[in-house]
């Protein structure tokens, strides 16, 4: 545990600390052995996630990240030496840069709209980030993206990744063929692993993209790798669109959301996940390896989604 109130020690100021991607950042800071004040931020510091942050150290501060709230944000960033950013990223990076920040690390991804050349023009998810990094690139702050692979843990949480099949054996079905490759990554576990590197290098690695997973893999290959594992019949199945969407209709989910889940998958069938950037993800200098499929499989618990 290196959490440390100690003002010359490097503050590192994440946002959404007790989601998926801001809790594997302060995860892996508290696995350093270098020090760390960190200041996580969070709409409710009085919930369970939060309480537990708090008793290992990290400042935990109230924050709604809306632009109408945007005196609070800034007030936030006081003081940080480096900013971890998941949402609402331009008005983020513009507090960062007046708060000082030596270095920005955005969880970033790549446009599909530019990189398709026009073709996919719906994935809001990818699109909009690579808006903020834009923005982040002319901040004229040192800048960096670590850009998640797909999560391991929605195949063991979605049910419309992994579904019961009629005859009690179970499919990965989506609407692309088992040949597309995935960059897969444990998330909770790995991703702030990453980030950590980005902090702890010597020179901040500004204007860098970095690509995470812990392998890339085929769709096919997670079937069987997950079939074998589990002891379940487990196959991969190539479904229509019109009844890949059926589940997103029957919850009432907006049409452009379905249309930029649907555009996704087509997009990392036909261009890849990361659209013919090197999406090879470099574990050289991380403090640990990340998990790769099948480690993730055998430390998971499939009960609930193979019940």
């Amino acid at each position: 545990m290196t959490i440390t109130q100690v003002e010359s020690v490097p503050l590192v100021a994440v946002v959404g600390a007790t989601g998926v991607q801001g809790g594997s950042v302060i995860k892996a800071l508290t696995e350093s052995d270098k020090p760390y004040r960190i200041r996580g931020f969070t709409r409710d510091v009085t919930k369970a996630a939060a309480e537990t942050l708090k008793k290992q150290g990290v400042e935990m501060v109230t924050v709604n990240l809306v632009v109408e709230n945007k005196e609070a944000v800034y007030k936030a960033f006081s003081g940080a030496d480096y900013a971890f950013e998941v949402a609402e990223g331009i008005m983020l990076i513009d507090a960062a840069k007046a708060a000082g920040v030596k270095g920005i690390v955005w969880s970033g991804l790549v446009s599909v709209k530019e990189l398709s050349g026009g073709k996919y023009t719906k994935v809001q998810q990818f699109d909009g980030k690579a808006v903020v990094t834009a923005h982040g690139r002319a901040s004229g702050v040192p800048f960096a993206t670590v850009q998640a692979g797909l999560y391991a843990s929605s195949f063991r949480t979605n049910p419309m990744m992994l579904a019961k099949q009629p005859d009690g054996t179970y499919a990965i079905p989506l609407i692309v063929k088992p040949t597309t490759v995935i960059p897969i990554i444990h998330m909770e576990n790995d991703y702030g692993l990453y980030v950590r590197r980005a902090l702890e290098l010597p020179a901040f690695p500004d204007g860098v993209d970095v690509y995470t997973g812990g392998e890339n893999i085929t769709l096919g290959e997670m079937a069987r790798q997950l079939s074998e594992l589990t002891g379940k019949t487990v196959v991969y199945k190539q479904i229509p669109i019109e009844e890949f969407i059926k589940p997103f209709l029957a919850l009432g989910l907006p049409l452009h959301i379905i249309e930029a889940v649907v555009e996704a998958f087509q997009f990392w069938e036909e261009f890849g996940y990361c659209g013919g950037q090197i999406s090879t993800a470099s574990k050289e200098g991380l403090a640990r390896l990340p998990q790769t499929w099948a480690e993730f499989v055998k430390s998971a618990d499939w009960s609930k989604a193979l019940a």
